[in-house]
């Protein structure tokens, strides 16, 4: 197989530290390609970058694309770059071949078997589930996730056997690059309407997906989610080939969810499959995670590996980092990270949460992610919310957009109703607040896709201050 496209022999990466950034730099590392790029502020990234072999710049500058003697042969830049960035200018200035980030992704992926897993939600953890129950059967897949490892620590790596597994983000349409043999839809519920306009745009982007598979491949989908599944009869009326899963399903080729059992530290599945009945343990919490470790086991089958060691693989993989992610207790007080910032997400977790927290209390601290969400699920986000004991909303996240008028995180606070509310948007005095909330038997999560992250160490200080 061809192990690096000649136009990334010599690659730099503009926002290298970015998590689909890095794990397509640890890839071109390992296969002997020449990497440079440059971020705004360094990150824990980079030590293994640069150990490997990677010039990287902090700050961005016209300069940084002569690493290399010859100059880069490729910039990589993702959507989030914006026309006026210094390097991407003089990249084009130069004649230099500017690629996206999917593009660069896609020419790693030629020469392998390709497994795509998009959706909403569950991409992460369920490209997460499949890497570590193929590398359980010693199938050594390269992949490249949207999150690290919680076993590796990796987001990314260049495996010998033959099989190239990714996350399919739809959230810019870059998915739409690849060709996958396998490809699963995990749901389709709509987000990211500030790129895609319209629910309906968004929907249909799936679609065009869906056509992207290779002719004899196989679409595995989410039956129980009706968007997915509509997108299943479509696919099957034109040709491809559909496996689906969930509770509702029927066909005799299909995973039939037949029960879920939530437990402290995770749950167990129990599935009919090819007129077999068997039960899958899972480690991480929530029936969605279950759903999730049911779309893995199809999507490693058709690549071959058995069922039995899949199962396996799958009751020992431990999680994803930001998805409900320990970090530590304190004052008999437990708290967790979590990466949900869609309406539908902080539900499915929080009910999760619930059966972890066994007769404590759930108190969540919830960051929204971007005016456009927030102003337009905010009465969803709400009922989510409600689901907790206690409630700690922060200020939005904006990442790439600019603040509009109205759009806070009082917009989703004062539509909670049934439990108390706190809305801090002072992100300083939070931990404080929450040490000072949490009773000793809570839980603790906070949640969200921005610098939220940051808060849990900072609760455990102050929980343990006060001991």
């Amino acid at each position: 197989m061809s192990e690096v496209p000649d136009v990334l022999s010599r690659a730099h990466l503009i926002g290298i530290g970015g998590a689909g950034m890095s794990g397509i730099a640890r890839i071109l590392l390992a296969r002997g390609a020449q990497v440079s790029g440059s971020d705004a502020k360094d990150s824990r990234a980079f030590l293994t970058l640069r150990a490997q072999g990677a010039e990287i710049a902090i700050g961005q500058s016209a300069e940084n694309l002569d690493a290399f003697e010859g100059g880069p042969s490729a910039v990589v830049v993702s959507t989030a770059i914006k026309d006026t960035n210094p390097e991407l200018v003089a990249a084009r200035a130069r004649g230099i071949t500017v690629l996206h980030r999917a593009q660069a992704l896609a020419g790693l992926m030629e020469g392998h078997r390709v497994a795509c897993i998009a959706g909403t939600h569950g991409k992460t953890s369920t490209t997460s589930m499949l890497t570590v129950a193929l590398q359980h059967c010693r199938l050594d897949p390269s992949f490249a996730i949207g999150g690290d490892l919680n076993e590796s620590g990796a987001n990314a790596h260049h495996g010998t056997g033959g099989i190239f597994v990714a996350e399919a983000d739809e959230s810019d349409g870059s998915f739409l690059t690849y060709s996958p043999s396998v490809a699963v839809v995990t749901n389709v519920e709509p987000d990211h309407l500030d790129h895609h306009g319209t629910a309906e745009a968004y929907v249909a982007i799936f679609t065009e997906f869906v056509r992207r598979i290779e002719p004899g491949g196989l679409l595995i989908v989410c039956a129980d989610d009706a968007p997915a599944a509509e997108l299943a009869d479509k696919a099957a009326a034109d040709g491809v080939r559909v496996r689906r899963y969930g509770r509702t399903v029927t066909g005799s080729e299909d995973a039939r969810v037949l029960d879920y059992t939530p437990g402290p530290e995770g749950g167990l599945v129990r599935i009919s499959l090819d007129g077999k009945e068997f039960e899958v343990r899972v480690a991480v919490p929530g029936e969605h995670m279950a759903l999730n470790a049911v779309a893995a086991l199809l999507a490693g089958v058709e690549l071959g590996a058995p069922i039995d060691g899949l199962a396996e693989g799958l009751a020992a993989f431990g999680g994803v980092r930001r998805r409900f992610e320990f970090k530590g207790r304190a004052a008999d007080v437990r708290v967790y990270d979590d990466y949900a910032h869609h309406p539908t997400e902080v539900a499915a977790q929080l009910r999760a949460v619930r059966h972890a927290a066994g007769t404590g209390r759930v108190v969540v601290v919830f960051q929204p992610h971007l005016y456009s969400r927030t102003k337009t699920f905010s009465a969803e986000f709400a009922s989510a919310l409600a689901l907790a004991d206690e409630v700690v909303v922060l200020d939005i996240y904006g990442a790439r957009e600019q603040p509009e008028p109205g759009v806070t995180g009082a917009l989703i606070a004062d539509q909670i109703a049934g439990v108390p509310v706190h809305y801090e948007p002072a992100f300083d005095v939070v931990a404080p607040m929450v040490a000072d909330l949490a009773k000793p038997g809570d839980l603790v999560v906070t949640m969200g896709a921005g610098d939220v992250t940051q808060l849990g160490p900072e609760i455990l200080a102050e929980l343990d201050r006060r001991v």
